[in-house]
């Protein structure tokens, strides 16, 4: 399961790409701590250019039940958060924010996209034992 605050854009891009990777392997979710109205069209759009289609995504909220039901909890960033259930593993990814360098729109969503993907295949990896 991963998480961010609106589950409208980094969340949902982690999501998207694991499913992608994992091929219907991995049960894959993601919730936000509150969550927006819509997907970031940034988010969707840099996914789309992978091939990932994320457009019809709904942002939701996290649940007792699904922390409860999930075997790896992450959150994306620092403001999400939760209280994961005892024995549930659990990362909190710190993504890179390219507008903090002053870099906007399309180019910084794909920048946070290639951080997000680069941690996804790695967790992909212990995922599947390889």
């Amino acid at each position: 399961m991963f998480i961010c605050v609106k589950n409208g854009g980094k969340s949902q891009m982690a999501a998207g790409l694991m499913r992608d990777l994992a091929r219907g392997t991995i049960e894959v979710h993601s919730a936000g701590t509150k969550p927006g109205k819509a997907i970031n069209a940034l988010s969707a759009e840099s996914l789309a250019e992978l091939g990932i289609d994320i457009s019809a995504e709904k942002p939701k909220a996290v649940t007792e039940e699904a922390l409860r039901a999930a075997d790896v909890v992450v959150t994306l960033g620092s403001e999400a958060k939760v209280t994961v259930p005892e024995g549930t593993r659990y990362q909190n990814w710190d993504i890179d924010e390219p507008s903090e360098r002053g870099i906007e729109g399309i180019e910084r969503m794909r920048l946070v996209r290639d951080d997000i993907c680069q941690r996804v295949k790695a967790l992909h990896a212990e995922l599947i034992g390889g």
